[in-house]
């Protein structure tokens, strides 16, 4: 009999778990912020916001490729996923909206820790899994309600090292948000990413951003004693989350703990604005050792949050023959590059 109670036992503390990690977590991330609306209008998207009759509200942007138009919806609806009338209106409204815009398919990822109990309010909505990720299915998010010490206390223990390491080397962080900083992180981040073979956002996005979330988005430099620059990155801020959404370095940074120092004292800055968590927003899911993030996990990892893995990107199929070839050709993209 006590073989059997365990597992029970078990399964109920996992659930417990999950719902405290919800609640602390369920709030919006910024796409589906006005801020971001502005960037993605200013880009050249179509966006359209939706109050919902039923409760809730979503922010979807329609975008165009070569093999045809279709609709995002990241982090959203923002619903409560646990009421079916709510679920149902925002689905009507979801397919109502990308028939009338012509799209052949619609990609969501909602707030939803992924647990079987959540994949199966996603299937009944008639959704299916899409071959594509959407807005940081996998992540690390650092509570900022905690004193420095006992964040200091969670960092892995070579985290802790480097952190402390910096301070040693007299390694100092800025911060700004002036156009020519944010050229200057797009400079460098071309450059790092020929390194490190991903695609950098172009100019025209960065100055977007800039100019939608004016003194919340802000570029961290960290840099040597003598001025020269070891690692960057691009903070957005949106409520109560800050993000560490994009990121840079020169060559200084694989000798000197420059990201390090960064990311301690942007963190003790959020906390000194109020701000209750910190998003770093990408890391590879378990056991994938070649995914695409799978660099930068360990890193991230090593500041101590909690680990965060949402329900995956779904597809709402709105025309099978113009979603067919989009669902192929992301599938072969997906396996050679391992995300």
């Amino acid at each position: 009999m006590s073989n059997q109670k365990k597992p029970a036992a078990e399964k109920m503390n996992t659930m417990e778990e999950n719902y405290k990690v919800l609640k602390k977590y369920e709030s919006p991330n910024f796409p589906q912020s006005e801020a971001w609306a502005k960037v993605n209008t200013a880009i050249g998207h179509k966006v359209v916001s939706k109050k919902l009759e039923k409760g809730g509200y979503m922010v979807m942007y329609i975008k165009n490729a070569k093999r045809g138009r279709f609709m995002e919806i990241p982090c959203g609806p923002v619903i409560n996923w646990h009421d079916d009338k709510q679920i149902e209106d925002a689905i009507t409204e979801i397919k109502k909206t990308a028939k009338a815009e012509h799209c052949g398919f619609v990609r969501l990822r909602p707030q939803l820790l992924d647990t079987a109990d959540n994949r199966k309010i996603m299937k009944k909505t008639g959704a299916r899994l899409a071959p594509w990720y959407l807005a940081a299915e996998h992540t690390v998010i650092i509570d900022l309600s905690q004193s420095e010490e006992q964040m200091l206390t969670n960092m892995r223990r070579q985290t802790r090292y480097e952190v402390r390491r910096a301070d040693k080397l007299k390694i100092k962080v800025e911060k700004g948000n002036s156009e020519e900083l944010f050229k200057e992180f797009h400079q460098v981040q071309v450059k790092t990413a020929k390194r490190q073979h991903f695609i950098p956002p172009d100019f025209k996005t960065l100055k977007a951003e800039r100019e939608a979330f004016g003194k919340n988005a802000n570029i961290y430099v960290a840099k040597t004693e003598d001025g020269e620059p070891i690692a960057y990155g691009l903070i957005l801020v949106d409520g109560d989350e800050g993000e560490y959404y994009e990121a840079a370095s020169t060559d200084l940074n694989r000798k000197l703990p420059g990201a390090y120092a960064l990311i301690w004292k942007v963190i003790r800055d959020l906390k000194k604005q109020g701000v209750k968590r910190f998003n770093l927003w990408g890391i590879a899911p378990e056991g994938q050792p070649n995914h695409k993030f799978a660099g930068v996990t360990t890193f991230k990892k090593g500041f101590g949050g909690d680990v965060i893995s949402y329900v995956p990107a779904h597809d709402i199929v709105i025309n099978r023959l113009k979603y067919a070839p989009d669902y192929v050709i992301e599938t072969i993209r997906k396996k050679r590059r391992h995300v």
